[in-house]
């Protein structure tokens, strides 16, 4: 589904990738792993638009993305969701959640995707009218994975969802990014919690300064002498 070879890329003269090269396949959960810095959420901002690479390619469903603007990617079948559950703090949840539905083959199915959303996330039914801004930062984190998946995408990207999270509220979270994968969403996670993610996913890369220190099943990661030392204690 989504094909990355020898990845370049930076923010003006830093450079922040060097040859980054991944493939996640149809209903994979796949996870992104390393310290702060690596270069995790930049490959993810190269994936949705919002940085354009220096070199190297990024493939989805065969089409190349390098000049694709992020609103294109996201009716391509792709979203993401920004670390820290970002929201719309003025706007309701209900408001929040219809915003998602911006692609046209979204907007087609909204109500059902409305359905779907609320099913899912029951508290997000329950403070449907409520001001964004005045839920907590587990509920937050529901609203910015709810929205996404309002655009239907094939491809869902999790930059840090358990970021800042009480613990009982990050299980909740976990357990609900298997439950939207096992319902037929691909999903790329980056995950503070390495062990959290490796455990989840059925295969992971490891990302160490900008470039790709491992790959593989994730037991197979859990093994790697680097990962158990830096990560796993």
């Amino acid at each position: 589904m989504l094909e990355i070879r020898e990845l370049d890329a930076g923010y003006s003269d830093l450079q922040a990738l060097w040859g980054v090269s991944l493939q996640v396949q149809e209903g994979e959960l796949v996870a992104l792993v390393g310290p702060n810095g690596a270069g995790k959420t930049t490959t993810l901002r190269v994936i949705s638009g919002l940085l354009k690479a220096t070199s190297g390619s990024v493939r989805f469903q065969g089409c190349d993305l390098g000049r694709e603007p992020p609103h294109r990617i996201v009716e391509l079948g792709i979203s993401q969701v920004l670390e820290g559950g970002r929201v719309f703090t003025g706007m309701s949840v209900h408001e929040n959640l219809e915003l998602g539905a911006f692609p046209a083959k979204a907007r087609r199915v909204r109500a059902q995707s409305l359905k779907w959303v609320y099913e899912m996330f029951p508290r997000l039914e329950e403070r449907k009218h409520q001001r964004a801004g005045t839920l907590s930062g587990g509920e937050r984190q529901m609203l910015a994975i709810g929205r996404a998946l309002m655009a239907r995408p094939m491809l869902l990207m999790l930059d840090e969802p358990s970021f800042g999270l009480a613990p009982l509220m990050v299980q909740q979270i976990l357990d609900m990014i298997v439950e939207i994968n096992r319902q037929g969403v691909t999903i790329l996670l980056v995950e503070q919690n390495v062990r959290a993610a490796l455990e989840l996913a059925r295969r992971g890369y490891v990302i160490e300064n900008g470039r790709t220190a491992g790959e593989g099943t994730c037991d197979n990661l859990m093994d790697f002498e680097c990962v158990r030392s830096a990560y796993l204690g």
